[in-house]
């Protein structure tokens, strides 16, 4: 498994390099400045953060027959069990969610088969912020606004779509 990501790598143009090394003790001045810096930091990160801002969403299609691959030991040159490739288009429903640093905010379980459009990704984000009002009301009372981090799909960038998201606040 090395010598295979090496190899691959290697073939991406990256190359291997040795770090640098640092001194094992910091003088007096040197450790005064690592505290002050981080210190620094911190103080910046609490007051700046801007990840608990964060929302993103996607879909997953779930297949309704999902068989297992199993791993075994066998013999070199034996070959190894063999599992049937899922149909993929067998039957499977969309799942939909929606989540931040906290955790899950909104999902939606789509029919099977069925597929979102403009008109559906709509009413989820309707849905989507009825929940996080319910589910985390501190979003309502921040004086920034949540930042959506979703994909570029077609539905996801319609004009209705921003329309109905800029109407959130």
């Amino acid at each position: 498994m090395q010598k295979a990501v090496c190899l691959r790598l290697t073939a991406m143009g990256s190359i291997q390099k040795v770090g640098k090394w640092v001194p094992h003790e910091l003088n007096e001045r040197q450790q005064e400045n690592r505290k002050t810096t981080s210190q620094m930091l911190l103080v910046r990160y609490k007051r700046k953060s801007f990840l608990h801002r964060i929302v993103t969403g996607d879909e997953k299609w779930i297949y309704f027959q999902n068989p297992k691959r199993r791993k075994s030991w066998v013999n070199p040159g034996e070959p190894s069990t063999s599992t049937a490739r899922p149909n993929r288009f067998g039957k499977k429903t969309m799942l939909c969610v929606w989540w931040d640093q906290k955790g899950v905010i909104y999902y939606e379980l789509l029919k099977p088969g069925e597929t979102v459009n403009t008109d559906r990704y709509q009413q989820q984000m309707i849905d989507f912020n009825r929940a996080i009002r319910e589910k985390q009301p501190e979003y309502a009372k921040r004086q920034h606004k949540v930042i959506l981090l979703h994909d570029n799909a077609p539905s996801h960038r319609a004009k209705r779509i921003t329309d109905t998201i800029e109407a959130f606040n």
